[in-house]
């Protein structure tokens, strides 16, 4: 499921088959549930959140890439640290099965890179 908007997922066009996994808003005792596990309704503004990196496929037909835009936008405005919120988008990445193995290589590069720079990893000289 996207990092966030589970209560307007099921209002995607692939969102209806994510309802018997995930529960629907229309029933208040799932709401409630969804609420509670969805991390986009849980940013608190104002807080020194750490060095993040979302990962999404502009090709994604289960998850709608726009729900780690959002994430993102609001995790961004939220921060008050100096660590980066980013936000990778694969060109011709999905849901992952299926991704080209050229692809999935360029995304371990990026997250292996994103993880030696926050741990100010460097070659030896």
């Amino acid at each position: 499921m996207g990092a966030n908007r589970l209560l307007q997922v099921e209002l995607a066009p692939n969102g209806a088959f994510n309802v018997t996994e995930f529960g629907t808003v229309k029933d208040p005792a799932q709401f409630k549930a969804l609420y509670a596990y969805s991390p986009y309704y849980h940013v608190v503004d104002g807080t020194k959140y750490p060095s993040i990196l979302f990962m999404t496929g502009a090709n994604d037909g289960r998850v709608a890439p726009y729900h780690s835009r959002k994430m993102v936008e609001r995790l961004d405005d939220a921060n008050k640290s100096a660590n980066p919120i980013l936000l990778r988008t694969g060109t011709s990445a999905g849901h992952g099965i299926g991704t080209a193995l050229s692809e999935r290589i360029k995304q371990l590069a990026d997250q292996y890179s994103f993880l030696f720079a926050q741990l100010d990893m460097r070659a030896k000289q």
